[in-house]
């Protein structure tokens, strides 16, 4: 459910959500974690109150101190550096008077016992007392107005009697800890004993933590903020226009979708930018390429089949021996060449399927072209008395980026076609060299009739074939397979007619490795 969601989402809003629950879960520890630190604190102090309280109570009995004023402030006098540490310590009498307090030990002596009595706790009784640490037996409403009195009162009656009660009371700029207890002597109850505190580092601590939490809050969502604003801007926005992009293309839409600013930068975006641009322009290409192809093929097997069609009506016809064999001549040679279109046209289909699977590689074409011509002029010297020369400038190497077997199909293919326009006995010249440029030049020169177009670029279009005498035996794509594989190595492909006697010339110039 939780996966079938997030997938439903846009990679932003993943992005957002799922920061959003790891928020919530950091937040939840963090608000149990700030609930329990106040708690925690007052708790120690809770600890070290029980213990002076015992440690008093034990004082008390051991010395035999009665709960009564005269006893309590000698006490009181006797023992001050116990509570030296703490803010207050009250003494009550069973029936919750009040004995002993150690905000008078600083007084007079005298007025001691005079101004006992009158002392307020106006602290305990103007404020509204929070209580902390709390049993369920002692009833406290938060929303009453206590006094310490009503507090020892409720105690008295809990069933938690006997034991230690701490409450906390808060206001604006103080935080005092009460901790209560009551004093028993052979099992019977002799008075009450209060210890006050202020605790303005436990609000002070709890402060500071909870204003860490809320700039750490703040911080963390200024930083989501300001990532998912980069996110969006910088990533998200991009891929959505690189997605249009592909849709655009893939529908035919005529929109327009620049990509070029992304193609600009320079980080991963933009080599994915300039791989899909190169890609789809391939793609495309090859599609064109794919439908001209198609569509030239069909063109030229039209007129043969034209021709066959018009010869078997008319061999239906006629009763003339002579006729008839010339009409099955031309049948004849009209499904031959269509065999040799559709022959052609599969074979080069396979090249280029093959072509998209090799991988160029840095090679030395001397000995790939020298292998060729020897093997030409091993059937083509016997064959036509046609010798094949080659000869390079005196250097060993000659490195290009290629593929071999394609080198192999250049050559192979530019020597098929001067020789078939090649007359009995004469010569053919094979060369290379480094030419300026850093290029690789490898020149094929014949002694033929060479070329009669004007514009000899005609020469390398798909099924174009100038042969009056041969027409029908050759499909016009062997030229063009050559042009092609010179394409894929960046390279560049000429024909002219030789100036200083018959025949033609073919260029190829190769970037060196």
């Amino acid at each position: 459910m939780f996966s079938k969601y997030l997938k439903n989402l846009s990679i932003l809003r993943k992005f957002l959500f799922i920061n959003f629950i790891i928020f919530t879960i950091i937040g939840t520890f963090t608000i149990i974690y700030l609930n329990n630190v106040q708690p925690n604190l007052i708790k120690k102090k809770s600890i070290n109150h029980t213990n002076i309280i015992n440690n008093t109570i034990d004082n008390i009995l051991r010395l035999d101190v009665r709960f009564v004023t005269s006893d309590i402030r000698k006490f009181l006098f006797s023992t001050r550096f116990i509570f030296q540490n703490l803010d207050r310590v009250i003494f009550f009498d069973q029936d919750l008077n009040l004995i002993g307090d150690t905000d008078t030990l600083d007084l007079d002596p005298r007025s001691f016992s005079t101004r006992l009595n009158e002392i307020e706790f106006e602290s305990l009784t103007e404020r509204k007392i929070d209580p902390i640490i709390k049993n369920e037996d002692i009833e406290i409403d938060k929303n009453q107005n206590l006094s310490l009195k009503k507090i020892l009162r409720s105690y008295s009656n809990s069933n938690e009697y006997g034991k230690p009660y701490t409450f906390a009371q808060e206001s604006l700029n103080q935080f005092k800890l009460t901790t209560i207890k009551n004093v028993t002597k052979d099992k019977s109850n002799i008075g009450y004993l209060a210890i006050i505190e202020n605790a303005n580092d436990i609000k002070t601590a709890t402060d500071e933590r909870k204003a860490f939490v809320i700039r750490t809050v703040i911080a963390v969502g200024f930083v989501i903020l300001i990532f998912s604003f980069v996110l969006s801007r910088y990533f998200i926005k991009p891929i959505q226009n690189l997605v249009s992009y592909t849709k655009i293309i893939k529908e035919k839409s005529q929109t327009k979708i620049d990509i070029d600013s992304l193609k600009n930068r320079n980080d991963e975006l933009g080599l994915l930018s300039n791989s899909l641009d190169d890609m789809t322009n391939e793609l495309q290409k090859r599609v064109t390429h794919a439908e001209n192809f198609s569509t030239d093929l069909v063109h030229e097997i039209r007129n043969p089949l034209a021709s066959l069609k018009s010869a078997s009506e008319i061999l239906q016809d006629t009763d003339n021996s002579d006729q008839r064999l010339k009409l099955i001549n031309i049948l004849s040679h009209d499904v031959q060449r269509i065999e040799r279109l559709i022959t052609d046209y599969s074979q080069m289909l396979k090249d280029e399927v093959a072509l998209s699977k090799e991988k160029m590689k840095k090679i030395n074409i001397e000995p790939i072209i020298q292998s060729v011509v020897d093997d030409y002029n091993n059937i083509y010297k016997v064959k036509k008395d046609i010798r094949i020369n080659y000869e390079n400038d005196g250097k060993n190497e000659y490195l290009i980026n290629g593929i071999e077997n394609r080198i192999e199909q250049i050559i192979a293919n530019l020597l098929d076609n001067s020789i078939s326009f090649s007359k009995k006995g004469s010569n053919i010249f094979v060369n290379v060299s480094s030419i300026f440029d850093k290029k690789t030049m490898v020149k094929i020169i014949d002694e033929g009739e060479g070329f009669k177009e004007k514009d000899t670029s005609k020469i390398f279009k798909r099924f174009y074939s100038n042969r009056p005498d041969k027409f029908g035996e050759h499909s016009g794509l062997g030229l063009n397979i050559v042009k092609n594989l010179v394409d894929l190595h960046d390279g560049e492909i000429v024909a002219s007619n030789r100036l200083d006697s018959d025949g033609a010339i073919i260029e190829i110039k190769f970037p060196d490795a």
